[in-house]
């Protein structure tokens, strides 16, 4: 695979992390408007990483007729960034739902445990996705 294409995917998702973050701080400071901004780019970008993944697939199939079928290389690398895909689907999910909960007021600066739940949740994702760059595409 280019190696750019995942170095951008890596920098995608550990930014989701640190605008998670930011949103984090603003809603124990009280401040919903930031918090909703904030997560909503936290959002927006595990849709840009999905999408990348999407255009990785798209290009190891036709350029280099990499599928489940052609080995153990193929095969371990899909199921493995499907499966990845597959969480980071949920987690944008659930986010959604705390997006959706925050403009509604439901949180507030010492009632917010959905929240980070979900940011557990989201920051596990990342720690993951690190795993699999190392393991799967630098090494």
């Amino acid at each position: 695979f280019p190696s750019h294409d995942t170095t951008i995917n890596t920098l995608l998702l550990l930014s989701s992390g640190v605008t998670l973050t930011i949103a984090h701080h603003a809603l124990l400071a009280g401040l919903r408007s930031k918090t909703a901004k904030y997560l909503f780019l936290t959002i927006l970008l595990g849709a840009l990483f999905m999408a990348c993944q999407v255009y990785e697939y798209i290009y190891a199939y036709h350029e280099l007729g990499l599928k489940f079928t052609s080995g153990i290389y193929g095969s371990t690398l899909f199921m493995l960034t499907g499966f990845h895909g597959f969480h980071v689907t949920v987690g944008a999910i659930m986010l959604s739902v705390v997006l959706r909960r925050i403009l509604r007021g439901d949180f507030t600066p010492e009632h917010h445990f959905a929240f980070e739940g979900a940011a557990w949740y989201w920051h596990f994702v990342d720690v993951v996705w690190l795993n699999l760059f190392i393991f799967v595409y630098v090494l």
